[in-house]
């Protein structure tokens, strides 16, 4: 079943306190999360909150407690913010934050760990080869394709935004997107490229309450969902309603729940998939737990199509704030 506005219990917004929004950061990805972090930080004050942008690129984390903050949204993504390590230094200054933990934040950030553990649980994902740098010999890379044939996806497992991603089309394309990838992460991600249609699904909540939005088809120029087309341009077309049959909607966010849960997730996260074309079956692409909250993000695209305005999303994940060892927490009050 779906998330629907109504589903939303009422946030007390005085008891929420003073509030955090981390944005920014030092990874790849600092300038998408400064304008998340913008876009969240105009919804949440416009309905009340007592909240503040805070940048960990040029700030000790240490000084949210000393200024009294009471609790964090993220609105960072990648590498120190996305990947456990903001979240463990948030658990031991003792403050509530947005999203997964410590452990499905850094298991999810890594790929080839997430495809491990949905393999695991026998969800669908596509086949793959990992190569620590010590196994990247030309001889070993050339011969991925004949592995996972081609055309096949070349990836840093651990980065985000489709940074340093390359489709390989042929032997000769295999140096390139090695070294393409390995300028964001020693090692390597190679991957069974799938045919069809892209498609994502945010999920909100955790455990058995954990609950999915609408599925978003996504429609890029030429089938190229890069960087450029997925921030910056106005080519790439999304479909919410997604189009697709009742059952395949229904089935995808099915999947995506129950990958959600295998991997711990917990407040939210989006799921990013692909439907092969020739049996219209879905595998799944990677866990996003700290996901874009820009204009031209897919979270707020598929909460709309659910009734839930953007102001309302960002309330509602402020609330869901907690911490590993408390979970649940009712807000606290401002100190």
């Amino acid at each position: 079943m779906s998330l629907t506005v109504a589903d939303l219990p009422h946030v007390d917004v005085a008891a929420l306190g003073k509030v955090a929004v981390l944005m920014g950061g030092s990874s790849a990805e600092r300038e998408v999360s400064l304008m998340s972090g913008a876009g969240v930080l105009a919804a949440l004050t416009g309905q009340g909150v007592d909240a503040h942008a805070f940048d960990p690129a040029g700030r000790a984390l240490d000084e949210l407690r000393r200024e009294g903050f009471d609790r964090v949204f993220i609105a960072l993504h990648g590498r120190h913010g996305e990947d456990g390590t903001v979240q463990g230094a948030l658990e031991l200054l003792g403050l509530p934050y947005t999203g997964s933990g410590v452990m499905a934040s850094a298991v999810a950030m890594d790929k080839t760990m997430t495809k491990r553990v949905w393999k695991a649980e026998s969800l669908p994902t596509p086949a793959w080869v990992w190569l620590s740098p010590q196994e990247q010999s030309r001889e070993r890379v050339i011969a991925i394709p004949d592995t996972l044939g081609l055309p096949l996806i070349v990836k840093p497992p651990r980065e985000g935004s489709t940074i340093g991603i390359s489709k390989v089309q042929g032997y000769s394309d295999m140096a390139q997107a090695v070294q393409l990838a390995t300028r964001y992460d020693p090692d390597l991600l190679c991957e069974q490229f799938i045919e069809g249609d892209e498609v994502t699904c945010p999920v909100i909540g955790e455990g058995a309450s954990a609950r999915a939005l609408p599925v978003v088809k996504i429609v890029a120029p030429e089938g190229n969902y890069d960087y450029q087309n997925k921030y910056f341009s106005d080519d790439t077309r999304y479909l919410c309603p997604s189009t697709l049959p009742p059952d395949e909607e229904r089935e995808i966010q099915r999947l995506v729940v129950a990958a959600y849960r295998a991997l711990g997730c917990r407040g939210w996260g989006r799921a990013d998939l692909m439907i092969r074309a020739a049996d219209r079956k879905p595998f799944l692409l990677e866990m996003n737990t700290s996901p874009g909250m820009t204009g031209h993000s897919l979270v707020p695209m598929s909460a709309r199509a659910a009734g839930i305005s953007y102001e309302r999303l960002c309330l509602h994940l402020l609330s869901l704030a907690t911490l590993d060892g408390a979970r649940s927490n009712p807000p606290v009050s401002a100190s």
